[in-house]
C-alpha cells in the first residue's frame, strides 16, 4: 500500500467515527481518484473475513468491526445495551426518512397519533436530529435522519430506502416480526414468553413501589414510554 492509503487508514482509526472524504481530499491535497484507489486498497486489505471493515456511506468513511464476529465482541466487551424500538418508533423513523425535513406536528398528522415519545426515543438513539426550523407560526423544529440512521440500517444513502408504501405496510403487520424496518434479530416465541413473564413481574413490583424502577431480568431498564406495551409490539435491533 502507498503512503496515502496508510495515511487514510491512520486518520480513520484515530477518528473512531465517520470522516468526510471531501475533508480528507482537501487536507491531504488528494484527488477523488487517488482517494478511491486508497479506499479500494483498504477494502482489499481487510477482506470479508477480517476483524475490521471499511464502511462507506453518505460520502464518508469509517472503520468498524466485522459483524460476523459480533457475538464474540459482545461477550468480551459487554457493550452498552441498546434500547428496544417499538413499531410506533419504527413507523416514525420511516416517515422522517421519506418526508424529511419534517416537524413533529406533520409526523402526527400523517400518523394520526401523538408522537412525542417516538421522536424523543429517536433523538436519544441519534437516529434523527434537528436540522432547522420551519418558516411557519411558532417556527417548529424540523427533523431529519442522521448518519447513524444509515449505519444502523446498513444504507449507503437514503436512495437505498425501499418503496414507502410497501415499507409502511410491512411495519403495520404486527404479526410478522421480521418485516419491521430492517429488523436484524429474530423475535422468537421463547424470548417473547420470557419477556412477558418479566414484564408481569415488573408490573407487580411497580404497583408495590411506584417510585422505584426495577430492571428486567435481561439487564434492560424499560423506559417509561415502553411500559404497558404488549410484547408483540416490541422488536430488538442491534
Amino acid at each position: 500500500m502507498d503512503k496515502l492509503t496508510n495515511t487514510i487508514e491512520a486518520i480513520l482509526f484515530a477518528s473512531g467515527k465517520a470522516v468526510a472524504l471531501s475533508d480528507i481530499g482537501e487536507k491531504l491535497n488528494a484527488t477523488k481518484g487517488e482517494i478511491k484507489h486508497a479506499l479500494e486498497e483498504l477494502k482489499e486489505k481487510y477482506g470479508e473475513e477480517g476483524g475490521i471493515q471499511l464502511l462507506l456511506f453518505n460520502g464518508k468513511a469509517q472503520l468498524g468491526s466485522n459483524p460476523i464476529y459480533k457475538e464474540s465482541v459482545e461477550a468480551v466487551l459487554n457493550p452498552i445495551r441498546e434500547k428496544e424500538l417499538t413499531r410506533t418508533i419504527l413507523e416514525c423513523a420511516a416517515i422522517i426518512a421519506y418526508k424529511q425535513p419534517i416537524t413533529k406536528t406533520e409526523i402526527e398528522l400523517l400518523r394520526g397519533l401523538n408522537s412525542d415519545y417516538a421522536v424523543r426515543a429517536l433523538l436519544e438513539l441519534n437516529l434523527i436530529a434537528p436540522c432547522g426550523r420551519k418558516d411557519a407560526v411558532g417556527r417548529p423544529i424540523l427533523y431529519a435522519t442522521t448518519d447513524e440512521f444509515l449505519k444502523r440500517f446498513k444504507l449507503h444513502s437514503l436512495e437505498d430506502l425501499p418503496d414507502y408504501d410497501a415499507l409502511m405496510a410491512a411495519i403495520g403487520r404486527s404479526e410478522e416480526h421480521d418485516s419491521y424496518l430492517y429488523a436484524r434479530d429474530e423475535y422468537h416465541e421463547e424470548t417473547a414468553a420470557a419477556e412477558a413473564n418479566g414484564a408481569e413481574s415488573a408490573s407487580e413490583q411497580s404497583a408495590n413501589t411506584p417510585s422505584r424502577e426495577e430492571p428486567s431480568n435481561d439487564g434492560y431498564e424499560i423506559p417509561d414510554f415502553l411500559k404497558g406495551l404488549d410484547e408483540t409490539d416490541i422488536v430488538k435491533i442491534s
